[in-house]
């Protein structure tokens, strides 16, 4: 279905003879004609849901389930601005921690970064956010801040907890769970639109609303 909706390109084999003619070019699928969603949208929960992703969980099974239709899954990927379907699911933990394993030589041992802990001064007003990622030096560093008319100190160590290359693995894998179905009323929409944005306007090298030709 999402092929279906792609324009065509006819590309210029570089023929020797002049007038060109049909037969010197190839038609194929225009795939550099990319849609994709403004972020924003995703702020509207009128329009979506969320959805966390089970482990080994596929997208057309997900489209099942959302839509009552596999061949959906291209929507999937076209709202949550997915590149490459194969690399933006989530591993199992099996899954990830070979791949760990496989790409780092020591990933539950090996710190990635570090990140700060909440610090407040005397006055109850935060002086240090929850999570900021740090390096080494600002972890060997006192932090120092203004509280109460004075400098007060902090070693970096006491404000800060290592994350090994497993965890910040873990974390980002996590993150990938997390998608937005567009709800089942707006599917006719939005399908209605991308078909409409797929269509060519009038250039140069227009040959019709599905097609046009490369210089």
């Amino acid at each position: 279905m999402y092929f279906t909706n792609i324009p065509d390109i006819q590309y210029d084999t570089k023929p020797i003879r002049y007038p060109f003619s049909n037969s010197d070019y190839v038609l194929a699928k225009n795939f550099f004609r990319r849609y994709q969603v403004n972020p924003d949208v995703f702020s509207y929960a009128v329009f979506f849901k969320k959805y966390a992703i089970n482990d080994g969980e596929r997208l057309d099974q997900i489209a099942k389930k959302a839509y009552d239709d596999p061949f959906l899954d291209w929507v999937i990927v076209l709202t949550n601005n997915i590149i490459n379907p194969s690399f933006a699911m989530p591993m199992s933990s099996s899954e990830l921690r070979k791949y760990c394993e496989q790409v780092y030589e020591d990933p539950y041992s090996t710190i990635k970064h570090y990140k700060t802990y909440e610090v407040k001064n005397s006055l109850g007003q935060i002086v240090l956010p929850k999570d900021l990622i740090v390096d080494s030096y600002f972890k060997n560093k006192p932090f120092k801040y203004w509280d109460n008319g004075s400098v007060t100190q902090k070693a970096g160590s006491q404000i800060t907890t290592p994350v090994t290359v497993f965890e910040y693995e873990e974390e980002q894998n996590e993150k990938r769970r997390t998608i937005y179905l567009l709800k089942g009323e707006y599917i006719e929409p939005f399908m209605t639109d991308f078909r409409n944005t797929m269509l060519y306007k009038k250039s140069t090298n227009y040959v019709s609303a599905r097609i046009k030709k490369t210089n």
